[in-house]
């Protein structure tokens, strides 16, 4: 991971939880290259399907020279009738949210 290819190490995205993608508005640029617009997913990893959590792994690497910008790290798992994400990454930044698999959320909202 590059501390000097971000604008915002760790950045709080409150409940955005990107299981693929960059979030390029906090790409300072690739301090390989300078390249400021182009990234490209390597070396991704998801669990078995079977696995208690669903883990997504990849490395946010720069299009034009493979300067490897972050490592991006999404969570995903079932618990008492709610989806939970989690997601870390130096360039896309911390998150998680949960959701109700119910028809009904507890405020009565339909989901």
């Amino acid at each position: 991971m590059c501390q000097d290819c971000v604008k915002e190490e760790f950045p709080d995205r409150g409940t955005i939880c990107l299981d693929s993608g960059a979030y390029l508005a906090n790409l300072a640029g690739c301090q390989g290259c300078g390249h400021k617009d182009t990234l490209r997913e390597a070396d991704k990893t998801t669990s078995p399907s079977h696995a208690a959590q669903e883990v997504t792994e990849y490395d946010h690497v720069c299009a034009r020279c493979s300067h490897v910008v972050a490592h991006h790290i999404h969570t995903f798992w079932l618990e008492d009738d709610y989806q939970h994400y989690e997601m870390s990454c130096l360039l896309c930044g911390e998150a998680d949210d949960s959701r109700s698999c119910l028809p009904e959320d507890l405020d009565g909202a339909l989901c």
